[in-house]
């Protein structure tokens, strides 16, 4: 049940993205649920192995890095899907980068242990 909720926020938190930043745009509810499963895939199956790979450079540049690598993913996922557009890498970055703030902040507040293990 917690990843159904988990999911269902990551789409609401796809969907308030075009409120708050104009080059990015989803088109529907289903759209935004598509995009956030993907996302979800992308971002366990690649990510991990694009941050393996990319090791030294993060290093060097102090884990900045990893920003770069949310963006493009990001980026990848809005040209996979119809009805998700992102209009430039830099836009990406920060889409990317909101869409974390604003899942995470989701995820605290509805999604609480209430003190259970």
């Amino acid at each position: 049940m917690r990843l159904l909720v988990t999911w269902l926020i990551n789409a609401l938190a796809l969907l308030a993205l075009p409120y708050l930043m104009h080059s990015v745009s989803i088109d529907s509810f289903g759209t935004a649920m598509v995009v956030a499963l993907v996302l979800g895939f992308v971002n366990t199956i690649i990510r991990p192995i694009l941050v393996i790979l990319t090791l030294p450079v993060t290093v060097m540049t102090m884990g900045l890095f990893i920003f770069i690598i949310n963006g493009v993913m990001f980026w990848a996922v809005a040209n996979m899907i119809d009805g998700f557009h992102v209009a430039g890498f830099w836009s990406a970055v920060g889409g990317a980068l909101l869409y974390s703030v604003i899942s995470w902040t989701l995820s605290t507040l509805l999604l609480q242990n209430n003190g259970r293990s």
